[in-house]
């Protein structure tokens, strides 16, 4: 087993999200949310599987951390379900829904592991997307500040970080320009708009957080990926650059350098989100966080002429991305180049494999290897100069893939969906032998 050589306070966790796990759709005065209604669209969810029960995690909470606890977790990043605490997005809290959060955060502490909490993984409350076209309208950030205060009042003195988004990009492109992710708007300018309205909440969010006096360190995590052109032509590079463009200075420049990238802007044109920025803005945004968390699976291979498949030298996973480790220090290490950044999180990390129990066990080598390169790459990036605070693999158990329903598997932890049964993957007992290593060097490094 490799020796990563990472600080010894560095955090080893694992990552899920409400709407892919919890299930419990309709209990205790949850609301709707804008993914219950696109589940029900026919085509956009294969199978048209739903997050109505998914892992049950709701009712199976204890189980479910004791599972942790034995494989030694040390953090747990998990979202909060928007719907669940506040049905409609604004006004009356659900006592019944803030109180299964509690419940969360307080049996991770009595079980040593440490809470990591995200506002917001896509479930925005249905109410709003119907009131108001959901993120399409600045009074939704306004009303995700008011939902972030009273998180911060009920969990901010116990948790150990909150995060606001969980990559926006998803939220607002797959959202909203190709229409793949709920609510499943086709609409450059909407996904343009929305993308603003996004990071202007995560800006009033931290500052209605700080305002009220949570110590719990704030950030936001953004998906990310280095960029490479299919070949070295001008127009392929080109086509790289306008890609990491769009999909990483478009929410890194506004939080650490004040405006949007010239480039993409100049790619969106009349698209843009011009409209609707207000002076003051990015004053809002790029309020200083205490971290960033970034999600990492693979690279962004661009081509000017359309598609072009990487080579996959490494393979590809289930999802058919490309195995590409060496990205990851690539793209930390451009990260910390051209921008003054906080602690360095990787808040999501893992790949799908088409795995299964068989006589008991689920031998999932891919996902070991996967895990066990991208750990490496990260240290590569630590060793050159990048604060890396933590490493986050999703996920703790298979769930609810989004448009993929259930057909995609990126657990350690096996679900018999027709069951609930769990079943630790190879993956997980490797983790687990990893992070006590880990725990065992850093004990005789006290000494």
């Amino acid at each position: 087993m490799k020796n990563y050589n990472f600080d010894e306070n560095f955090v080893w966790g694992v990552a899920t999200s409400s709407y892919q796990i919890e299930g419990a759709a309709g209990d205790d005065g949850r609301g709707a949310s804008i993914w219950d209604e696109f589940c029900k669209i026919p085509g956009k969810v294969v199978n048209g599987e739903n997050g109505d029960v998914a892992c049950d995690h709701y009712h199976r909470l204890d189980q479910d951390l004791d599972m942790m606890a034995d494989l030694g977790i040390k953090a747990y990043r998990f979202s909060i379900a928007w719907p669940r605490v506040q049905p409609e997005g604004k006004g009356a809290f659900n006592e019944k829904g803030l109180a299964f959060y509690d419940r969360l955060v307080d049996g991770l502490l009595k079980r040593g592991m440490q809470p990591f909490a995200t506002l917001y993984h896509w479930d925005l409350p249905q109410a709003l997307q119907a009131a108001q076209q959901g993120w399409e309208s600045r009074d939704t950030a306004y009303r995700f500040a008011d939902y972030a205060r009273k998180i911060g009042s009920v969990l901010g003195d116990r948790v150990a970080s909150i995060a606001t988004h969980n990559e926006p990009w998803c939220t607002a492109w797959l959202g909203n320009a190709t229409g793949y992710f709920a609510p499943g708007n086709e609409d450059l300018k909407k996904a343009a708009n929305v993308s603003h309205h996004l990071l202007l909440s995560h800006g009033l969010a931290l500052q209605a957080l700080r305002a009220d006096g949570v110590k719990a360190p704030l950030g936001i995590v953004l998906n990310q990926s280095p960029a490479h052109g299919a070949t070295n032509s001008p127009e392929d590079l080109a086509a790289a650059s306008l890609e990491y463009a769009k999909f990483v200075s478009w929410y890194m420049d506004p939080i650490f350098k004040g405006k949007y990238p010239a480039e993409a802007l100049q790619w969106y044109g009349d698209n843009g989100p011009q409209g609707v920025i207000r002076e003051g803005d990015f004053g809002i945004i790029g309020t200083p966080m205490d971290f960033l968390g970034i999600n990492y699976y693979t690279r962004i291979f661009a081509s000017a002429s359309g598609p072009k498949r990487p080579p996959g030298e490494l393979g590809f996973t289930d999802m058919d991305w490309e195995v590409y480790p060496q990205g990851l220090t690539e793209l930390l290490a451009r990260l910390n180049a051209e921008y003054t950044l906080p602690p360095v999180y990787i808040t999501e990390n893992g790949c799908a494999v088409n795995d299964s129990v068989v006589n008991g066990r689920v031998h999932d080598r891919e996902r070991i290897d996967f895990y066990d390169l991208h750990l490496a790459a990260l240290a590569d990036a630590a060793s050159l100069g990048v604060d890396v605070a933590g490493y986050f693999a999703w996920s703790l158990m298979d769930n609810f893939e989004w448009a993929s329903g259930y057909a995609k598997r990126f657990g350690m932890v096996h679900v018999d969906y027709a069951t609930q049964k769990r079943t630790l993957k190879d993956s997980a007992l490797w983790y687990r032998d990893v992070i006590a290593r880990h725990a065992a060097q850093a004990d005789s490094l006290e000494a």
